[in-house]
């Protein structure tokens, strides 16, 4: 993990390599995060819920070498975007930079919404309002309790713009939360903790996966529309990945380490439709608003060829147990890689640190076949002159 300092010494050559020319700083861009335990940066660790990543090893890359709350080794996926988009907010050149400067960015991680901590001047780095467990569908994750659904995520959210209006006034609060990036992630625990946690469980009994599939963008939609009315206008919409390669599933469910066929049906048949889905609700607005991340197609090509990312393997998790360490969650017993770097998955389901890294990368500077309608380096150069 890199220091403040060497990241600044980076950030210096970086400016250096865009022609010599530096542009004036302006205020940085507020984030918001929104979805479940891929982005849940510790909201969990202040409920009484089973959902929650505040045992070692968890963080033990993190700076602090202790747990937080991030299902991670070290550092999460809104980690990494608040570097990114804090740097490029501050650049007006952004669109030029190469990637080895695109990971650069704020100091200052994203507070999850809960803390303490987050109040004063730091409600201006914006806020995480993730929690882990959540789906699309309030039903989903029961089995946690006690966790903090959409609705109440976005109740939570007007809870903020009030504090940030009465911390910059109405006006600014109004105009910061405009200019926001906002990252949301939901899906993957309908399928996982809802549909598929049983068999014969309520929702599959109620309808089949394409017609569950359909139910479920269509209520996603209504997330995303209450989510535009609450005054976001730049949202980053990542999709499943391919739910039937993960470690648990490897282990539960397979014995040759073959990806799980019926989760994997449900990645391809939920993925399209939202991308979709995200076509049709921009066509509606007049705007591109939201901006969809095939993470599916990101995750399966790390998968499938690792090694051309620079991981050993995509099936082993890191920490954990059992076969493939896909049994339970990461604890102080569990087997513990001695290197990070070469795993894809950090624990039964959630990447590495650094699988988080390759992840933001294909949303910094994907083709379309990732980013649609386009990557977040192309909207922050577009912003940048707005």
């Amino acid at each position: 993990m890199d220091s403040p300092s060497v990241l600044l010494a980076s950030l210096l050559v970086c400016l250096v390599m865009v022609m010599g020319i530096v542009a004036p700083q302006v205020e940085a861009r507020t984030f918001f995060v929104f979805g479940d335990s891929l982005v849940d940066n510790g909201n969990n660790n202040y409920l009484a819920t089973s959902a929650r990543a505040n045992m070692p090893p968890y963080g033990i890359d993190f700076p602090t070498h202790i747990p937080t709350g991030r299902f991670s080794n070290g550092l999460s996926i809104p980690d990494v975007f608040s570097w990114v988009s804090n740097l490029f907010s501050l650049l007006s050149l952004s669109h030029v930079i190469s990637i080895q400067c695109e990971r650069i960015g704020a100091e200052e991680y994203t507070l999850p919404y809960l803390s303490p901590a987050l109040t004063g001047q730091r409600l201006l780095v914006g806020a995480n309002f993730a929690s882990a467990g959540i789906g699309i569908l309030n039903d989903t994750g029961i089995q946690f309790v006690n966790i903090i659904r959409m609705f109440a995520q976005f109740q939570f959210f007007q809870q903020y713009q009030l504090r940030l209006t009465a911390l910059v006034g109405a006006d600014r609060a109004q105009q910061i939360v405009k200019n926001a990036l906002v990252l949301i992630t939901l899906g993957g625990n309908d399928f996982v903790n809802n549909y598929y946690l049983v068999p014969y469980s309520a929702r599959s009994r109620q309808f089949s996966l394409p017609d569950y599939v359909r139910y479920l963008i269509s209520q996603y939609k209504k997330i995303l529309q209450r989510l535009y009315e609450l005054g976001a206008r730049r949202v980053i919409v990542t999709g499943t990945g391919p739910m039937g390669c993960a470690p648990a599933e490897l282990a539960q469910k397979t014995v040759n380490g073959q990806c799980e066929p019926n989760l994997q049906r449900a990645s391809a048949l939920y993925n399209p439709q939202l991308i979709q889905m995200i076509k049709s609700l921009n066509s509606e607005i007049g705007s591109d608003v939201f901006i969809a991340a095939n993470t599916l197609k990101m995750q399966q090509d790390v998968i499938n060829n690792p090694q051309k990312y620079g991981f050993v393997t995509s099936k082993i998790a890191c920490c954990g147990q059992g076969p493939f360490n896909g049994l339970g969650l990461c604890t102080a017993i569990s087997n513990v890689c001695a290197d990070r770097e070469i795993y894809v998955f950090w624990d039964n389901f959630h990447p590495t640190e650094r699988g988080n890294r390759v992840l933001v990368q294909q949303i910094m500077s994907g083709s379309t076949d990732y980013m649609y309608p386009m990557n977040l380096s192309t909207i922050m150069a577009i912003d940048s002159r707005t």
